[in-house]
């Protein structure tokens, strides 16, 4: 499978698979920019694991209610843009996580 490829598999793995195919795709891979593609995708799904939880638990102060709305907007549409960015060829890093690798 061709890069693009690759890393459109990797963005769209957010929604059926987000840390199994990042991480064999991260073992497989022979390209060093799939691997970083894979690392921030599973990264960012920890990290936005983390953050819904913790937005989960300040819900009940109706505090975390926003967060829990961002939070979750985020979880879907960061992987779809970069599916879209990985189609047309562009290279896409993910928000959260683009400074770690």
């Amino acid at each position: 499978m061709e890069n693009k490829g690759m890393r459109v598999l990797v963005h769209a793995s957010a929604f059926f698979a987000p840390y199994l195919v990042p991480i064999i795709v991260f073992l497989i891979a022979d390209d060093e920019l799939v691997k970083r593609v894979s690392i921030q995708a599973v990264l960012f799904q920890l990290v936005i694991g983390v953050l819904i939880w913790i937005s989960v638990i300040f819900s009940a102060l109706l505090i975390g209610i926003p967060f829990l709305i961002g939070f979750g907007l985020m979880w879907f549409i960061v992987p779809i843009i970069g599916i879209i960015k990985s189609l047309s060829g562009e290279h896409y890093e993910y928000p959260i996580v683009k400074g770690f690798f």
